[in-house]
């Protein structure tokens, strides 16, 4: 089975879903509270499911469009042991002009990976449940996983951030699996 055909499988939306194309709709928090918590529990749902067949050493990310619902919620499971990030109404408010390009795989067509330029820095601002806004800056590996995801809610795929000429490779040969994001030390 490919991999893609796996993924529908576990629920994934997958490639040329109208949904993918479409800006998520924001929360109304905290008059929204129960719907963005039933939603938030659905992609952890989500992500145990995938979590159970296939390993993601760089962790991983799902956005509410991905299972099917036009929301703005997204979550990210950081690599390692680190808690989970929840992702209500998130928008990138600055970014570093410092960048890198990596290979990133998308539960919505993993049957390929592509090289991305990101930036290593970006401050995110989400809302809470109780309708707070909370400012966060991620770095590196993280700030990749969370743009990734944040694009999803804005309507983009990760191939719209590919540089020109350059298309994603097959999965068969990606050779970066089960090993994490390779930075330079700082």
């Amino acid at each position: 089975m490919r991999p893609s055909q796996q993924m529908r499988e576990l629920g994934v939306v997958q490639h040329g879903a109208g949904i993918l194309a479409e800006p998520a709709r924001a929360f109304d928090l905290p008059a929204e509270r129960d719907e963005a918590e039933r939603i938030t529990d659905e992609l952890f749902a989500a992500m145990e499911r995938i979590g159970q067949v296939h390993p993601f050493a760089k962790g991983m990310g799902i956005a509410a469009s991905q299972i099917g619902i036009g929301r703005a919620a997204a979550v990210v499971q950081p690599p390692g042991d680190a808690p989970a990030i929840i992702l209500l109404n998130p928008k990138i408010t600055d970014h570093s002009d410092e960048m890198d390009e990596q290979y990133e795989g998308c539960l919505s067509f993993f049957d390929v990976r592509g090289l991305v330029p990101r930036p290593l820095k970006i401050t995110v601002e989400t809302t809470t449940l109780t309708g707070e806004t909370v400012t966060t800056v991620y770095e590196r590996g993280l700030a990749r996983l969370i743009h990734h995801e944040i694009d999803h809610l804005d309507g983009l795929l990760y191939t719209a951030r590919m540089r020109a000429g350059v298309d994603p490779i097959p999965v068969e040969e990606y050779r970066q699996s089960g090993r994490a994001w390779e930075y330079d030390s700082a």
